[in-house]
């Protein structure tokens, strides 16, 4: 809004625009132009549909787009042919702060067979307040809403003109007092192949001070969730390879280095039998004191069909959500020795684990290897590859940035039940 608003004033607006934007969600016309995009075969995965992905952003996004003033290009992808990437911009003024909103258009594999009697997945279909259609919720309905949100705000703000006689809105009137930019790509289902060398590729159109990326599930259905980053993810994997082929323990047993054994200790020299981290150099420091307020005031949610969380895993001292959302944990995904599947009395030659490090922000992953060789060689284990596989940074935004406090304070609808909104910090 606008700053000669008072305070009133914005917030009557703020309520106005509210309220209309989720009536319209409601509406038929939003359900008639989600299932149009749901029906679109948009599988990523699937060979031979980059027609759809191109159809996809030119027939459905950059229109719609354009109807709000935005200037949009289709762009081919460095990596792919079939799954190309849009940018969209709306520039009200240069020095104005920009948010960069992000979505994607592909989804996965429709798996006809696994959906419930009288769904199809490239139907939208109704079943009281849920919606049922592949990417519906990922991510078609999410960057669907965020259009039809920036729609609302200029319908409201630029107020109704004649046309004809009638009474229309006046989108190109409406001021935003900010400018978007839009990226949306069509791989991310595909391991978003090709966006992150996009992304240094147009680093000047993709500028912005705030990113907003709207994809994923909310912590739960009943709960509105804001987000603020996420926990990084570094994929590795230890390697002790002492000999090719396995040896017959009654011959060799206790001459020759087991590599399982081996591997057994590197893994408990990380992370003990309780799931603590025992590697200094992957502990955390204390996080920030509004981390920890904001971490303090989310409700425990409890779904049907969850696993009962084991109070006494992790780091001593923290609650279940200061673990998740404040603290890295090195997890083992799967282990590799011998063959469980026929085992025989043989020395393993190889052993392998497969890990994962989930850390917040502050963690220094620099040199990680040599880290994790050092802390082994210190321990007196010896022989051990560290390798790793792909890194995903930790971010976080401050709980007491503006930005979070404007989200949190939507107004609630009348109609609607009582909800609470569930700052995140890191997942």
């Amino acid at each position: 809004m606008t700053s000669d608003h008072s305070s009133g004033n914005r917030d009557t607006t703020r309520k106005t625009v509210t309220q209309a934007a989720g009536e319209f969600v409601r509406s038929q016309a939003f359900f008639d132009l989600l299932a149009a995009r749901v029906a679109r075969r948009t599988e990523s995965q699937a060979p031979g549909n980059g027609a759809a992905a191109h159809a996809y952003l030119a027939e459905e996004v950059a229109p719609e787009l354009a109807a709000l003033g935005f200037a949009t290009t289709i762009h081919d992808n460095p990596e792919s042919a079939e799954h190309p990437l849009l940018i969209a911009a709306r520039i009200e003024d240069p020095d104005l702060p920009t948010v960069l909103l992000y979505g994607h258009g592909d989804v996965q594999f429709a798996h006809d067979s696994q959906w419930s009697e009288g769904l199809d997945p490239w139907v939208l279909t109704r079943d009281g307040d849920r919606l049922y259609g592949r990417g519906s919720a990922d991510n078609k309905g999410q960057h669907t809403v965020n259009s039809l949100a920036l729609k609302t705000v200029l319908e409201t703000l630029g107020g109704e003109v004649g046309d004809g006689g009638s009474a229309v809105s006046d989108v190109e009137a409406g001021t935003l007092g900010y400018n978007v930019k839009i990226l949306m790509e069509t791989a991310e289902e595909a391991g978003s192949l090709g966006l992150k060398a996009f992304a240094a590729a147009h680093t000047a159109e993709l500028d912005a001070d705030l990113f907003l990326a709207s994809d994923g599930p909310r912590i739960a259905a009943e709960y509105p969730t804001l987000f603020l980053g996420s926990r990084g993810a570094l994929g590795f994997t230890l390697v002790v390879h002492d000999r090719d082929g396995d040896h017959h323990s009654g011959n060799w047993g206790g001459k020759l280095r087991n590599s399982a054994t081996v591997l057994a200790a590197a893994i408990n020299a990380l992370v003990d039998g309780n799931g603590v981290i025992r590697i200094p150099a992957l502990r955390p420091d204390d996080p920030p004191a509004s981390v920890l307020e904001a971490v303090a005031k989310l409700p425990e949610v409890v779904e049907a069909g969850s696993p009962e969380v084991d109070p006494d895993w992790g780091e001593p001292g923290l609650t279940s959500a200061e673990k998740v959302f404040a603290f890295n944990v090195i997890e083992v995904l799967a282990l590799d020795a011998g063959n469980p599947a026929q085992v025989v009395n043989a020395i393993p030659g190889k052993a392998e684990a497969h890990m994962q490090l989930r850390y917040v922000v502050g963690t220094d992953v620099d040199d990680f290897e040599d880290k994790v060789r050092a802390h082994l060689e210190s321990q007196g284990i010896h022989g051990v590859d560290v390798l790793v596989e792909h890194c995903m940074p930790a971010t976080r935004l401050d709980p007491n940035a503006r930005v979070v406090a404007a989200a949190a304070l939507l107004p609630r609808m009348q109609s609607a039940r009582p909800r609470r909104t569930r700052p995140d910090l890191d997942s």
